[in-house]
C-alpha cells in the first residue's frame, strides 16, 4: 500500500567495486606518507638517540631541566642539575641531548 515494491538495480560495469573504494585506498596512501611513515622515523631517532646516551653527555628532559649525565644505567640515568645537586630519572625522559659546552653557557 505505502511502500512501492523493490526492484533489482541495473547490473554494475565489471571494475565498479574498486572504483567505489579507490578515493579511500588514496586517502589511506596519503595518510602513510604525510603522516605515519614520518612520524615512526622520529621515534625510531629519539630510540636511537636515548640508546646512545652515555656518562658526560649533557641533556634536556621533557620537564625542561638541563643537567649533564653522570651515572648511565639500563633504565635510569643519574643527571647532575647543579653542583652537587643529582637527579634520577629515566631514559624515556631525556627529550634532547645537548652540545658539549652548552650547560657552561647558561651558567
Amino acid at each position: 500500500m505505502l511502500i512501492t515494491p523493490a526492484y533489482a538495480a541495473p547490473a554494475q560495469p565489471a571494475g565498479f567495486e574498486l572504483m567505489s573504494f579507490l578515493p579511500m585506498i588514496v586517502i589511506f596512501v596519503l595518510f602513510y606518507f604525510l603522516l605515519i611513515r614520518p612520524q615512526q622515523k622520529r621515534m625510531k631517532e629519539q630510540k636511537a638517540m636515548i640508546d646512545a646516551v652515555a656518562k658526560g653527555d649533557e641533556v634536556v628532559t621533557n620537564g625542561g631541566v638541563l643537567g649533564r649525565v653522570i651515572k648511565a644505567g639500563e633504565q635510569y640515568l643519574t643527571v647532575e642539575v647543579a653542583d652537587g645537586v643529582e637527579m634520577v630519572v629515566q631514559r624515556a625522559a631525556v627529550s634532547g641531548k645537548l652540545e658539549k659546552g652548552t650547560l657552561k653557557a647558561q651558567r
